[in-house]
């Protein structure tokens, strides 16, 4: 089980819980409302971008893929769901890292194969690992069904998903072969930056939660809104697919 709560003066505990709730609900709230865009696609800018250039510009691409992470909300709602009950940075590191390991190789593999999946699909599927994540920090599994799936295994297959949302994207937006490689490692290794600022902001936030009595009293809330936005981004992407 988790270590004991920390004893908070009653303003803190208050003000802390409050600022950690409104986060979870700003993220959520942007993956609720959507957008004109797929969870995956980028800025007119960034794509024009993309388009024109031709060569090796590992900078603009280690932007780019930084930019893409700390902006990605399925992605910090699915990190958020997996870092929820983990206290040890060795238990973090390590879920974290299948993470990483599963979206950068399809990320990579994808573009440089040129497999991509329907970007209506994919997004619902990673849609998907945001409820699935929320439902396992809620305890259904075993109250439903009996048994509890492999979390670790599950991060990474779902780590796989989610890259192959990236590379249908990237797939989407015709970057030059000339300088391909080095420009899509580039991209990955912003990606990850991006992942360690998004996952920094995450754990701030709350490390200063889980000393309060209110993360106990709302976890279970905050898995609930989470999951919430998580079946809108599957209906969101499903109704977009039925009707393209």
């Amino acid at each position: 089980m988790l270590g004991s709560t920390l004893r908070t003066p009653p303003r803190c505990l208050f003000s802390c819980s409050r600022f950690a709730l409104l986060i979870l609900l700003a993220f959520a709230f942007q993956a609720l409302a959507g957008s004109e865009a797929f969870a995956h696609a980028v800025t007119e800018g960034d794509k024009g971008y993309i388009q024109e250039i031709t060569g090796v510009h590992f900078l603009p691409f280690v932007y780019l893929g930084a930019k893409h992470m700390v902006t990605g909300y399925d992605h910090i709602l699915f990190l958020f769901g997996v870092i929820f009950f983990l206290y040890r940075i060795n238990h973090i590191g390590i879920y974290v890292s299948l993470f990483a390991l599963g979206h950068s190789t399809t990320m990579l593999l994808g573009v440089y194969f040129n497999v991509g999946i329907n970007s209506y699909i994919i997004d619902a599927i990673i849609g998907l690992s945001v409820v699935y994540k929320s439902l396992d920090n809620m305890g259904a599994f075993q109250r439903w069904f009996g048994f509890q799936p492999n979390a670790k295994a599950a991060t990474l297959i779902f780590g796989l998903f989610h890259g192959f949302g990236l590379s249908t994207k990237i797939i989407e937006y015709e970057i030059a072969p000339d300088g391909l490689v080095p420009n899509l490692l580039a991209f990955n290794i912003g990606v990850e930056i991006g992942q360690l600022l998004a996952l920094s902001a995450i754990l701030i936030v709350m490390s200063y939660w889980r000393r309060t009595d209110s993360f106990w009293r709302h976890a279970y809330t905050a898995n609930v809104v989470t999951m919430t936005a998580g079946f809108v981004l599957v209906g969101y992407q499903l109704t977009g697919w039925a009707l393209s």
